[in-house]
């Protein structure tokens, strides 16, 4: 069976990196570092999910979500957040806005494997 792809959608290197080493066994790995990025590579080459940071310049990974499941092409990819942004408000927002999970910062490999894991048998 061919690996699932992720797209790694988060401002910072060091942050993409981190998620990288802990999933590029099990998975394809590409990575945008803003959210133009992240929503032309999504249309270009859908992934099979969106690991995306909330915390970005310009702009920021809800509305990255917003775009995403706005667009019939998009629409069905999950997104699941990944964010420094720890409130109950945040994570609610994230999930209003159609994401399928929202994971917090720093986030440790097993929790992030098994929330894959769980995505991807639905």
């Amino acid at each position: 069976m061919e690996a699932k792809t992720i797209l790694v959608v988060d401002d910072a290197p060091a942050n993409i990196d981190l998620s990288s080493q802990m999933l590029k066994e099990q998975y394809r790995v590409k990575a945008a570092t803003n959210g133009d990025k992240a929503l032309a590579s999504a249309a270009k080459a859908p992934p099979d999910l969106v690991l995306l940071d909330v915390m970005m310049p310009g702009m920021d990974g809800y509305e990255v979500c917003r775009q995403l499941k706005s667009n019939p092409q998009t629409a069905r990819i999950p997104v699941v957040f990944l964010s420094a942004k720890i409130s109950r408000e945040d994570q609610q927002r994230g999930m209003d806005m159609g994401a399928i999970g929202y994971l917090t910062k720093p986030v440790e490999e097993a929790r992030l494997r098994e929330t894959l894991e769980i995505v991807f048998s639905l």
